[in-house]
């Protein structure tokens, strides 16, 4: 008659626990509190052996929950899970998708790539394959800020963009007095400036432009780059480039090169992209 008793003693122990699924979710609650973690801050915060982290976070990126950032390794939770704003979660999602497609890019042409998406009144850095490139460049930050009209990147952008939100740009920068915005004021030269993107099928960076960081002063990287949109549809979600050396090629031989490998690279990207959006 005491076998009841037994029972319910079993029942209140309860089931044993899942230490795998315990820890893996130990990693994504570190990963909520900071975000971008690397791979040291994850171990001090979890205390989980890194070979252990390492499992984990492979088993967690497998299914899309996890991501690791191209530009500097670094771990975050993935668009798809993440609580976060809807424009931020949609900058993600184009990184997320064009990490490794971007990686392969610069396997094939050696030469590194960015990834710019439209953050206001400048383009954003989100990825970039300077850190996997066997050619040492200036490393670049993911979030550093670039100008729309001077750089290949905002002209690549501007040159395909629908009408209207390139006008809504271009209103929004022309009462800046930023000097790499002046050109906001000269709406039939950079009209030219875009008709000419559109015609040869890329852009590359203004003559003038040395480089730097929106609202900083310029500095001079010894950089040449083309630019080319990811177009999807009639929008379009941001831009690629590839960047080199000027002493090595001039725009020319370059694009004669590799514009077609860049072109490829952002059409992959965007059907990457539309990929995520239906999972």
């Amino acid at each position: 008659m005491f076998h009841g008793v037994e029972c319910g003693a079993s029942e209140l122990a309860g089931p044993k626990l899942i230490k795998s699924l315990e820890r893996g979710l130990l990693v994504l609650q570190a990963l909520q509190m900071q975000p971008d973690s690397s791979l040291q801050e994850l171990y001090v915060f979890t205390g989980i052996s890194k070979p252990s982290l390492l499992r984990i976070l492979h088993t967690l990126a497998r299914s899309g929950v996890v991501t690791r950032r191209l530009a500097d390794g670094r771990y975050r939770i993935g668009a798809t899970l993440a609580r976060a704003p809807s424009r931020r979660e949609h900058r993600d999602r184009i990184a997320e998708a064009a990490a490794p497609i971007l990686e392969r890019l610069c396997q094939r042409v050696s030469w590194p790539s960015d990834l710019m998406v439209p953050a206001g009144d400048h383009m954003e850095i989100r990825e970039t394959s300077r850190a996997r490139s066997p050619i040492l460049l200036q490393e670049e930050r993911v979030g550093l800020q670039v100008n729309w009209l001077l750089t290949g990147v905002g002209r690549a952008y501007l040159a395909y963009c629908p009408a209207r939100e390139r006008q809504r740009i271009i209103e929004m920068l022309r009462p800046s007095s930023k000097a790499e915005d002046r050109l906001a004021r000269e709406p039939a030269r950079l009209n030219a400036i875009l008709a000419e993107v559109r015609a040869r099928g890329y852009a590359t960076r203004d003559p003038t432009h040395v480089g730097g960081w929106y609202g900083k002063l310029p500095h001079a990287d010894g950089l040449l780059s083309i630019a080319v949109p990811l177009r999807d549809g009639s929008r379009v979600l941001g831009s690629i480039n590839i960047v080199w050396l000027k002493t090595a090629f001039s725009v020319e031989v370059f694009a004669a090169r590799h514009l077609n490998q860049l072109q490829e690279t952002a059409a992959e990207i965007v059907d990457a992209v539309r990929h995520r959006k239906k999972h």
